[in-house]
């Protein structure tokens, strides 16, 4: 006797999602990292564009006296400059955005398309912007360190000795490491191997391990090549002669310091068009400012992707 058909006696879970309302998201994009390295930067305005760095000529030259002597015998000295100061011009992060008018008009609920759009663009250029205040050849911190600021590991892997011996470079009043997440983690277990487990602190709401009270600040911009990399050892703000970050203040459609969105209007095919700009730069105060670890082993790259 053939069996009867299976009936369904209740409403399915497949039918049931046509009536349903699925909760979105964003747009989520796993390139976005947290950029501590410009959240820790003083940033200073640069209203023409043009950041003059003055210098003393020659500070062992200034002569300045302290005994009790007649004051007819005091020394006579003045402060000389350098004639030729270097000048640091802003460098410039820009494309443009193109959407399509009937796509912003039809599906931009519950989110807004271009405002999505403009917010991954603007995620993406503060990226390369961390990027290029690392390793942009005129300005980079990795290419602003003069030769007696550079030192070379004691044993290929970054050990306590090695950054004590950043903290010797610069000493007066080191604001923080910075280095590849990979690179800091490698220094963590040299640390726990001899014993002493590095403390941590708390910044922006993260923990951070730190060496000697600094903190030592991850960035993925330090790149890691044939399984050796870099860290970085800063000093930051004017006030300390150290290294500041340089921007354009009150540009048209600001959006943050340094960087705009501007409307450019919409062609015969309906594209609407925004471009997207942001003029930074960056600056070592003094020589003695910022040193780095060069050579550090850290392992094959591809083990940590």
């Amino acid at each position: 006797m053939a069996s009867k058909p299976e009936v369904n006696t209740a409403l399915g879970d497949v039918a049931a999602r046509q009536l349903a309302i699925a909760t979105r998201t964003v747009p989520q994009m796993s390139s976005i990292t947290p950029r501590w390295l410009t959240h820790l930067l003083q940033w200073v305005p640069v209203e023409s564009g043009i950041y003059r760095l003055n210098k003393v000529k020659d500070a062992s030259s200034v002569e300045v006296d302290c005994s009790g002597r007649d004051e007819r015998e005091l020394p006579q000295t003045f402060v000389d400059y350098i004639e030729n100061p270097r000048e640091y011009m802003l460098s410039a992060v820009n494309t443009v955005l193109d959407v399509h008018t009937r796509v912003s008009d039809l599906y931009s609920k519950p989110y807004n398309q271009i405002a999505e759009q403009l917010r991954l663009i603007i995620e993406t250029i503060k990226e390369r912007q961390e990027s290029e205040l690392i390793n942009n050849k005129e300005y980079g911190l990795l290419h602003s360190i003069v030769a007696s600021q550079r030192i070379k590991t004691r044993s290929g892997a970054p050990t306590p000795d090695d950054l004590d011996e950043l903290l010797v470079k610069v000493w007066k009043e080191p604001g923080f490491f910075l280095a590849h997440p990979v690179t800091i983690a490698a220094f963590g277990r040299e640390c726990t191997r001899r014993g002493v487990p590095p403390p941590t602190v708390s910044l922006f709401g993260s923990q951070f391990i730190t060496w000697r009270g600094v903190p030592l600040i991850p960035s993925d911009k330090i790149l890691i090549e044939k399984g050796k990399s870099k860290i970085i050892l800063i000093r930051t703000g004017e006030s300390r002669q150290g290294v500041v970050g340089l921007y354009q203040p009150d540009l048209p459609g600001e959006q943050s310091p340094g960087l705009s969105v501007r409307f450019m209007g919409i062609n015969h095919k309906a594209i609407a068009s925004y471009l997207v700009s942001l003029y930074c730069s960056l600056a070592v105060l003094t020589d003695d400012a910022i040193a780095v670890l060069e050579d550090v082993e850290v392992g094959k790259y591809h083990e940590y992707k």
